[in-house]
């Protein structure tokens, strides 16, 4: 187990988003490339900007849209997002498109906690800055995505999974898995 693992949804977001924000101060240059092929490292914070939209069609409003720039836009969203997880909208229900009924906490740990730490991979990776992925929190990751069998990709959220070692860290597994190369470096 670790930090990652044992926290309450609200504190795995803390964490996670705050990870994601000490990258972004880090970031020296928004236009190199990332380890997805499309993306430069602008891309990837602007990408996490999803979040307002899917919890805003079913009433809960980050309001955050009207801001411009994604570094601000990201740094809002993250107030705001643990500002719902601390408060009573956190166990609210709600029907995800596709998924079973869960709670507004739920959809967040499963869907954005994930995006946070997989994408702080990409963000530190583009931009050359040191960041180790929680290998405890990988494990759980990749075991439930794994589950997913084709479905996975077939959602066209992830790239064409990449070969990796069975014996590689758990880590580069999940890496593997979501179409990213492990040893990737700009």
């Amino acid at each position: 187990m670790s930090e990652l693992t044992e926290a309450t949804v609200a504190d795995r977001h803390r964490l996670l988003a705050q990870q994601f924000i000490d990258l972004i101060d880090g970031t020296q240059d928004w236009d190199s490339q990332s380890p997805v092929p499309e993306w430069r490292a602008q891309d990837i914070v602007e990408h996490l900007a999803w979040l307002p939209s899917l919890l805003g069609s079913l009433g809960v409003d980050l309001d955050v849209a009207a801001i411009d720039s994604p570094v601000e836009r990201f740094k809002a969203q993250t107030v705001r997002v643990q500002e719902i997880l601390d408060g009573p909208e956190a166990g609210r229900e709600i029907n995800l498109p596709g998924m079973r009924r869960m709670t507004v906490t739920e959809a967040i740990d499963r869907l954005y906690n994930f995006d946070l730490y997989a994408h702080a991979w990409d963000l530190a990776s583009a931009t050359g800055q040191e960041h180790r992925l929680d290998e405890d929190y990988a494990v759980s990751a990749h075991q439930g995505m794994s589950a997913m069998g084709p479905a996975l990709h077939e959602s066209g959220q992830f790239g064409t999974p990449r070969e990796v070692a069975e014996d590689a860290p758990a880590s580069e597994r999940l890496l593997g898995l979501i179409g990213r190369d492990p040893h990737w470096r700009r």
